[in-house]
């Protein structure tokens, strides 16, 4: 599908992950007087505690700074530490144990209130790496148990869950998020997160094509640079993403909610790169891609 004309422009965001270092208040401040149109909102023991006491009126004042500020919101629920101090995002929905699998089922069903309160355009999410021992059929049949409690929260909402495909997890690849709406049924809150940085590093479908195949299903977007075959989130300019390709596809399939700058390691710098990365993308989204060469985006031939 194409955007009509004079449809609005792409709304960018920037994740508070790449923002540890900052009062969630200060962060908002920050982004805001950037000129950003949203923030991509990872749940976490410093930037609304998902866990801590009063957690619905604690969304109630965000919410009313996220109007004043004029600030969209998607609920992300990929802290590192939030469940669990010792195992990075432990316990997962693939975990041995029914209680550690509910447990993060839990965190979900609470992020889809907090995106319910906060007027948010999805929540997202990620299945988990495969634990050691486990097969891909029994992976599979857990992710599914553990998502539909969350799905039906989400329908219940209005809230789409959109789901990420992760490097190195059992939802790897956009055809692994086929696999999942098959075997849920294709349910209506399903949604997908698609991570432009992960399209370049792993998908065989350069990233453009992958927003386009992507289209039906898109409810969150999430861009970095990145090099083919390496996980590892970079700064505008530093990987091999053509940018301006990928903006244009967003466009064209009319995509309406953020696109979040996910820079969750250079958060030392954080105020640094979210002044450098808006301008960097308006540019990218105002420049005319070139024609389309034989050769795909990544490739080394």
């Amino acid at each position: 599908m194409t955007a009509p004309a004079g449809s609005p422009a792409l709304r960018f965001g920037y994740g508070t992950n790449g923002l540890a270092d900052l009062r969630l208040d200060d962060a908002l401040g920050l982004l805001a007087d950037l000129g950003y149109d949203g923030v991509g909102l990872t749940l976490d023991h410093m930037h609304l505690d998902p866990l801590a006491p009063d957690l619905a009126a604690r969304t109630r004042r965000l919410a009313h700074r996220l109007a004043a500020l004029g600030l969209e919101v998607t609920v992300e629920t990929g802290a590192r530490y939030v469940l669990d101090p010792r195992r990075k995002h432990g316990p997962t929905l693939l975990d041995a144990a029914p209680e550690d699998r509910r447990r993060r089922t839990d965190l979900l069903l609470r992020a889809v209130r907090v995106a319910a309160d906060l007027g948010a355009h999805a929540v997202h999410c990620f299945s988990g790496v495969v634990p050691p021992g486990t097969g891909r059929d029994v992976a599979w049949d857990r992710l599914t148990a553990s998502l539909t409690p969350v799905l039906d929260a989400a329908a219940t909402a209005g809230v789409p869950l959109a789901v990420e495909p992760e490097p190195g997890h059992l939802l790897a690849t956009l055809a692994d998020f086929h696999h999942l709406r098959g075997l849920l049924g294709d349910p209506a809150p399903l949604g997908l997160t698609l991570d432009i940085g992960h399209c370049q590093c792993l998908e065989p479908l350069p990233p453009a094509d992958c927003v386009r195949a992507a289209a039906p299903w898109l409810k969150h977007a999430q861009i970095e640079d990145m090099r083919r075959g390496v996980h590892d989130h970079l700064p505008f300019g530093e990987g091999e993403i053509d940018f301006p390709p990928v903006l244009a596809a967003l466009a064209d399939i009319g995509y309406r909610g953020l696109t979040v700058v996910e820079l969750p390691r250079h958060s030392h710098a954080g105020p640094h790169h979210a002044e450098r990365s808006l301008p960097f993308l308006r540019r990218a989204a105002a420049t005319t891609p070139a024609p389309r060469s034989a050769t795909p985006e990544g490739s080394t031939v």
